[in-house]
C-alpha cells in the first residue's frame, strides 16, 4: 500500500498551526519552529501530551507533546497541582483554529508514544517539531479530514509580541500566563437526598457560615484568600482581607 502524500500547502498549514500554538504555549525555554514532516512516535521529547478533537470549518485531531519541566512546574505550583490539560488548551485552540471557526473538545493526557502513535495512524498526519537548538522540546501534530484546499499565505496566525521575552522564562515563572478557575464560595452545608428533593422555588437552606463572615476564594478548589463581598459595575466581587497560607486551610 502506497503511503499518502503530504503536500506543500498542508506542510504550511500545519507549520502556521504549530507557531500559533507556540506562541500561547507555556516554556521556560526559547524554541523555534523546525521544519514539519510527516507524523512518526519517533520523535519523542520527554514530558507529556494532551490530545484534543476539534469540528467546525475544519475536522481532525491535535496533539501537544510538552516538555517534562513544564509538567513538573505544574505539580509544584504554590496553589497545588496545576491541571496540564487546562494550561495546554489555549496552545490546543490556537492551533485548531488557524484552519477557521471549530469547537475543541476539552482534550485529555496521554503518554506521548501512545498519542503520537495514534496519530501517526492516520492519512496525512503531520508533526511540526519545536526545537531549541537541534534538541526537540516539544511537539505540535496535526491530522484533519479532509486538509484545507486553502494556499499557505492565506491564514492569519497570531504571533507573540515579544518571543525572546515570553519565551526565556525559568522555573514556576512559565505558569503566570496559565488560566485556573476561581470561585467564591459563601458556605457549605450537607443535606441528605430527601431533603435534596423536597428542595422548591423559595426554600432556604442555611449554611455553615454566620451572616458578615468573609467569604472564601477558591483557585482549581484549593483555598487561597477570604475576603468581604462587595458589588462592582452591578456585578458581585470579593474584596481580600486575608491570604491564606498553603496547607493552613
Amino acid at each position: 500500500m502506497t503511503a499518502p502524500t503530504i503536500t506543500a500547502s498542508q506542510l504550511a498549514l500545519a507549520r502556521n498551526a504549530a507557531q500559533a500554538a507556540l506562541a500561547v504555549l507555556p516554556t521556560s525555554r526559547e524554541l523555534a519552529v523546525a521544519a514539519p514532516m510527516a507524523a512518526t512516535a519517533d520523535i519523542l521529547p520527554a514530558g507529556q501530551a494532551v490530545t484534543a478533537r476539534f469540528s467546525g470549518a475544519a475536522g481532525g485531531e491535535v496533539v501537544v507533546v510538552v516538555g517534562q519541566d513544564l509538567a513538573d512546574a505544574l505539580k509544584e505550583s504554590p496553589l497545588g497541582e496545576l491541571d496540564l490539560t487546562a494550561a495546554v488548551r489555549p496552545a490546543l485552540e490556537a492551533a485548531s483554529r488557524v484552519f477557521g471557526p471549530v469547537v475543541l473538545d476539552p482534550g485529555q493526557i496521554m503518554e506521548p508514544g501512545v498519542a503520537l502513535s495514534a496519530l501517526a495512524a492516520k492519512d496525512d498526519a503531520v508533526l511540526v517539531p519545536l526545537v531549541e537548538g537541534e534538541d526537540v522540546r516539544a511537539v505540535i501534530a496535526l491530522a484533519l479530514s479532509p486538509w484545507p484546499d486553502e494556499e499557505p499565505g492565506q491564514v492569519d496566525v497570531p504571533r507573540p509580541a515579544a518571543p525572546a521575552q515570553s519565551m526565556m522564562r525559568g522555573g514556576l515563572d512559565m505558569l503566570h500566563d496559565v488560566e485556573m478557575e476561581v470561585s467564591a464560595e459563601l458556605g457549605r452545608t450537607r443535606m441528605s437526598v430527601r431533603e435534596l428533593l423536597s428542595l422548591t422555588p423559595g426554600a432556604i437552606v442555611e449554611l455553615d457560615r454566620a451572616a458578615g463572615s468573609p467569604a472564601d476564594l477558591l483557585v482549581n478548589g484549593r483555598l487561597i484568600a477570604r475576603g468581604e463581598v462587595v458589588v462592582v459595575d452591578e456585578n458581585f466581587g470579593i474584596r481580600i482581607t486575608e491570604i491564606v497560607a498553603p496547607g493552613a486551610e
